[in-house]
């Protein structure tokens, strides 16, 4: 797996921001490559750039080995994003991925946790299978 953020600030802005704030924040700064995007190439690629405004708003892409984007998340930039939840999303589309699709990961389902196997047996029965509520 590989974390790249993306923004239109240079990557003097960038340097600045890890070594003034984000080291205060997570022990030797951010652990992943920051990407300038000043001319909002990127931005428009993922359809998050704000052309009024000259910003890219908050987006979160998860892509696969394949380059294929397997979820995304856009917020407005006020509004910050969960890690954890990243995390989570990217551990279940790498189980689904490995399982080459016999498996899926319910809502809220966490590492460790069972997985269900998709057919139509299961259809109208999830519930008597996948319980988010047991214990891990």
């Amino acid at each position: 797996m590989e974390v790249i953020s993306v923004s239109v600030d240079s990557h003097f802005v960038h340097k600045m921001w890890n070594d003034h704030e984000l080291v205060k924040m997570v022990d030797g700064g951010i652990p992943f490559h920051m990407a300038a995007d000043q001319a909002g190439n990127v931005g428009r690629a993922f359809g998050v750039w704000d052309e009024s405004q000259g910003i890219e708003l908050r987006g979160r892409f998860i892509i696969d080995p394949d380059g294929v984007v397997q979820g995304m998340e856009v917020l407005t930039p006020p509004v910050g994003r969960k890690m954890a939840e990243t995390i989570r999303q990217v551990k279940a589309f790498q189980t689904v991925r490995a399982s080459k699709g016999a498996e899926a990961t319910p809502a809220g389902w966490e590492p460790g946790q069972p997985t269900l196997k998709p057919g139509p047996h299961l259809v109208g029965k999830v519930w008597e299978v996948w319980n988010p509520k047991m214990e891990k």
